[in-house]
């Protein structure tokens, strides 16, 4: 008999996170195991989906072992996984392409192409402006390895294929689930089903596209072999799953409209729970995602703020990227900086959203007199000023909103200097919250949900969100970062304009 125990699992980019939890949210056990990256060529990114599948198992033994529970003690099991890649099964189930990762942008060509002929009716759909996600790139498979394509029953995302895996379907039964149509180019979002005018106009067969169903909707019971890989019981229900986005939001607690969501991780994500869908089709800085609680739409945009600390180290100390007593030193110096004595464009490699991926970074305002932590502190700022700009324009389309706080996740939520600055430009209270895993505990609660033993998915995520601290924002630089946001965004415009414009974006 069940214990009533949860497993989530993130099929991430560089790794499998996995977790057993209570049905208090209380964590027993977590594992990881890295997954390779393939570049194979110059924007070329592959994975092999039979590695996500082996992390997985692997990881949800590793957990069950580490607990010491008993093969029948897990009630369900959920999956999130990374969003904007696609993959093609065959008739088995099993793949039959690589996994095209949402790094690898060799279907550039295919978005510039999609944007300049569809990109506002893209937009008004899906809720996504055109971006190397899965139309495109199944587009480029279309074109580019044609037998491959040919071999193809369904594409799917990595959290559906690994539930697929684990419950033994077939090509014709594989899902996506409604958390990823914003990055699908070929859905009506807001109905959560597939649109064949999109289909026809870029050219796709609607018929190798999954059913669309909730992400607690069960897809089956692991199979004997997966069972054993697992170290679980047969049977055990596995959830549709959602994106890892959408489970971060779920886990955190984010499930009212109002409610805010910073996940400070490689992306630098502003998240804001809203009540209905409306996509941004002037601004197209926003993303119109639907979230994991039936009826939840979330307003959503980033740009790469965990790539600019992994950055600095090695442009202002002369060590690795990623080294973190250099990254610890450069910020105890940008502490002692003066607030917005500089302005910094942070997008060096292009900026997301809205799109301008030739768009490049630049210091501002420089003389003799600054040093290192003064340039550090501007590269902190600048996201902040850039959170501020995708809060302002949420506003406008949701003139009804009323955030009282920001909750703030990943590994950029241990930085205090940063929670501060985020907090006194937006004039917000910042909320650390008290997990480490949060969308491994999403997922978790998406396959309690599935099993029957999760009843109301917002109750139970608020009432397993615990508080660690709330970092309140400073009058005073709240005044000097408001006085200096026109600056900052004249900058910004400098700077794009040094650059060819674009309509589309290369992750």
């Amino acid at each position: 008999m069940s214990a009533g125990l949860l497993v989530g699992v993130d099929v991430g980019t560089q790794s499998v996170k996995a977790g057993l939890f209570a049905a208090d949210g209380s964590t027993l056990a977590e594992a990881a195991r890295p997954l390779a990256l393939h570049r194979r060529g110059p924007n070329h990114v592959e994975q092999d989906p039979e590695d996500f599948v082996a992390g997985v198992t692997a990881t949800i033994a590793s957990c069950v072992a580490d607990a010491g529970c008993g093969p029948g003690d897990v009630a369900g099991i959920g999956l999130a996984g990374q969003m904007a890649g696609i993959l093609g099964v065959g008739a088995d189930g099993r793949a039959v392409t690589p996994y095209d990762s949402w790094l690898d942008s060799r279907c550039g060509g295919e978005v510039e192409e999609i944007a300049a002929r569809l990109g506002d009716e893209v937009v008004e759909r899906t809720g996504c402006t055109p971006m190397v996600a899965h139309a495109p790139k199944m587009l480029w498979r279309l074109r580019n390895r044609p037998d491959e394509y040919a071999r193809v029953e369904r594409f799917v995302v990595p959290s559906a294929y690994i539930a697929g895996r684990l419950a033994g379907l077939r090509g014709a039964d594989a899902h996506v689930d409604w958390t990823h149509l914003h990055f699908s180019g070929l859905a009506d979002a807001a109905a959560s089903s597939w649109s064949p005018e999109l289909a026809a106009a870029i050219g796709l067969d609607p018929g190798r596209l999954p059913r669309i169903v909730a992400p607690t909707e069960a897809v089956g019971g692991l199979t004997p072999s997966a069972a054993s890989d697992c170290g679980l019981a047969e049977g055990i229900p596995v959830a549709a799953g959602l994106g890892d986005t959408a489970a971060g939001i779920l886990g955190a607690g984010v499930v009212a409209p109002g409610q805010l969501l910073d996940t400070a991780g490689t992306a630098s994500v502003l998240a804001v729970a809203v009540p209905e869908f409306r996509p941004d089709t002037a601004g197209r800085m926003l993303i119109a995602m639907r979230g994991a609680v039936p009826g939840q739409w979330v307003s959503l945009s980033y740009l790469a703020g965990g790539d600019l600390l992994r950055w600095l180290p090695r442009a202002l100390a002369g060590v690795p990227a990623g080294d973190d007593s250099a990254l610890a030193t450069l910020l105890a110096e940008a502490a002692r900086a003066e607030a917005g004595r500089l302005l910094f464009v942070p997008h060096l490699g292009g900026r997301i959203l809205p799109p301008a991926p030739s768009a490049r970074g630049a210091w501002l305002g420089l003389d003799l007199a600054d040093g290192r932590g003064d340039l550090v502190r501007a590269v902190l700022e600048s996201v902040a000023f850039e959170y501020e700009g995708y809060l302002d324009e949420a506003r406008g389309l949701f003139t009804e909103l009323s955030p009282s706080e920001v909750r703030v996740i990943g590994g950029g939520a241990e930085n205090a200097l940063w929670n501060r600055i985020k907090a006194s430009v937006l004039g917000l209270p910042y909320v650390r919250l008290r997990r480490e895993s949060f969308s491994c505990w999403g997922a978790a609660l998406v396959g309690g949900a599935a099993a029957g033993v999760v009843p109301d998915l917002a109750a139970a995520a608020l009432r397993t969100t615990a508080v660690e601290e709330s970092i309140e924002p400073d009058p005073d630089l709240h005044a000097t970062y408001a006085a200096l946001l026109p600056d900052y965004r004249a900058a910004v415009e400098t700077v794009l304009s040094r650059t060819a414009p674009a309509e589309a974006v290369c992750l």
